[in-house]
């Protein structure tokens, strides 16, 4: 059948370019579905490794209070980080810290502001829908006695303290996001 007029040039076009579109849909292979975290092994408690992605500055502010962690990136089976809060201008706090391997596990070391060192080993690696959760407990500090991370998505970072305290169980979390260290904005990681 000829084309006569060129509306129906027009139309024969327009129906070819969409059964062809039609086609290119139809056979394009669609995205596999995400992936779930991986289960944790009895490996990745005693593998600092499973720590490496706390490597750069991260950042969050509550009640007025402004808090930072740095972590340097994984070097010699450790990872080495500080962190300060500073309230109206002043630092109200600061500690060393370092995630480091030991005979027996995975241990989050901590040197706060006018404190003695204290450890608390890796006991579980946890997923929860797209986050990772790794909670590191020491049942005979005073407070906190356990240390969660939570690797959240949209490069967010949930740092908790709880545990009893004076016989009252007490939670505090820091929700802090990954930024430049040199800029202080948030980056997308």
């Amino acid at each position: 059948m000829a084309i006569r007029t060129i509306s129906q040039c027009i139309n024969a076009c327009v129906i070819a370019a969409l059964a062809a579109l039609a086609g290119a849909v139809a056979n394009a292979q669609t995205p596999p579905p995400a992936a779930a975290p991986p289960e944790a092994t009895q490996a990745d408690l005693t593998s600092v490794a499973a720590l490496g992605w706390l490597d750069g500055c991260w950042a969050g502010t509550v009640n007025q209070r402004d808090f930072r962690e740095q972590w340097s990136p994984l070097r010699g089976g450790m990872l080495l980080g500080a962190g300060s809060t500073v309230y109206q201008g002043k630092t109200q706090s600061y500690e060393y810290l370092r995630i480091e391997a030991r005979a027996d596990g995975v241990y989050y070391v901590a040197l706060p502001s006018g404190q003695r060192e204290t450890g608390f080993k890796l006991v579980s690696i946890a997923a929860d829908d797209k986050d990772s959760i790794f909670t590191f407990a020491n049942p005979d500090n005073d407070f906190p006695q356990r240390i969660v991370y939570r690797r959240g998505t949209e490069g967010w970072l949930y740092a908790t303290i709880e545990g009893k305290l004076k016989g009252e169980d007490r939670k505090v979390i820091y929700p802090l996001r990954r930024v430049g260290c040199e800029s202080g904005e948030f980056i997308r990681k």
